[in-house]
């Protein structure tokens, strides 16, 4: 007789569990499994504990078709992202799509590409004719924020994209990098440092221009001057080419505020190449705490970014947008992480 995968022909495949298996072994109705699985509040505990068991053991799935029928919500977020290497997008991204699925939903991802007013309306027209629920857009660029500022879609679109505003077809939220990039700053400050430069990212990135404001801000209210500021592309390659620059010009600052981690690590080499030290002879401040900064030569003071809690915050925002209720938007906030690139201005060196 034939057999498939070791199994007789006579023996049925089984079939797949239903919600109704669920109920029946459980011992409870099947409005109560639905209620389990939709994290509604009137179960007991010890009713929730058992029917997750029994979800568990007979390995029920939820049948998403069916449940958009009976709710007209197909349970699914649509992301759109440009498909960006760096490490917050990426960060970003993978963040969300793992906390949509902790909170029962699916996810649909998009990448977009230049030029944007042409890709994004095509690909938000996808992920609503696909019928999500919703959409969350990383937006680390303007010229693409843009592009889904002027699109019509139908169903809640919300923006991650630092310092943006909102407007009445996309509603935004982001981390406040700004605040990072003045705690950052003002570490420098309260260190003694009065010469802090800023070695920057690309101004056509709203990370860049948050983070180059709160710089900025940090300076005047302290009543100093901006010092040296170079905007950049946020590789390590721009960032070592603009430490050998800023050595062989001798203008090697007190202090200095990274855009990024990798940022940092450029500068940290060029510097080190030519008998710099960091921090005898400059402190140095990265942004993000990407693995590994905590190794750097010396390790790194950074920002660290809550990539887990930026990615809760905003679906919570975006569903709550999908069932119209309202919710606290206030940006997350980063935390300042000091390590031994940074030490007071009393204890800084002068090179040989």
């Amino acid at each position: 007789m034939a057999q498939e995968s070791g199994r007789p022909a006579s023996v049925p495949r089984r079939r797949k569990p239903s919600i109704n298996d669920v109920a029946r072994i459980a011992g409870v109705s099947y409005q109560t499994v639905s209620r389990v699985i939709n994290n509604a509040p009137d179960v007991s505990a010890a009713t929730r504990d058992r029917v997750l068991g029994v979800i568990k053991e007979i390995g029920y799935r939820r049948n998403r078709t069916a449940t958009a029928l009976v709710t007209s919500r197909s349970t699914v977020i649509g992301i759109l992202t440009d498909g960006s290497p760096r490490f917050g997008p990426v960060g970003t991204l993978m963040a969300l799509e793992s906390l949509a699925r902790q909170n029962g939903y699916a996810s649909t991802v998009v990448t977009v590409d230049e030029p944007y007013q042409e890709s994004v309306p095509k690909a938000l027209d996808a992920l609503d004719d696909v019928g999500v629920d919703g959409i969350i857009v990383i937006a680390p660029r303007l010229a693409m924020a843009a592009a889904v500022w002027n699109a019509d879609v139908r169903v809640p679109v919300e923006m991650i994209a630092a310092g943006a505003s909102s407007t009445p077809n996309v509603f935004t939220y982001s981390e406040n990098q700004e605040l990072g990039a003045r705690m950052a700053t003002q570490h420098l400050i309260d260190l003694g440092h009065k010469d802090i430069a800023h070695i920057a990212g690309s101004m056509e990135w709203f990370d860049g221009r948050v983070r180059k404001r709160g710089w900025e801000a940090s300076m005047r209210d302290a009543g100093l001057e901006p010092g040296l500021c170079v905007e950049g592309d946020w590789s390590p390659k721009f960032a070592y080419e603009t430490g050998l620059r800023v050595v062989s010009e001798g203008r090697v600052p007190q202090a200095i505020f990274a855009v990024s981690d990798h940022t940092a690590l450029g500068l940290i080499r060029a510097f080190a190449e030519n008998g710099v030290r960091v921090p005898e002879d400059v402190s140095i401040v990265g942004f993000d705490d990407v693995e590994g900064s905590d190794y750097f030569l010396p390790p790194l003071t950074t920002v660290r970014q809550d990539f887990p809690a930026l990615a809760q915050a905003s679906i919570d925002a975006l569903l709550a947008a999908v069932e119209g209720r309202e919710v606290d938007r206030t940006p997350s906030v980063p935390t300042l992480v000091v390590r031994a690139s940074t030490i007071p201005a009393r204890l800084r060196q002068t090179s040989p």
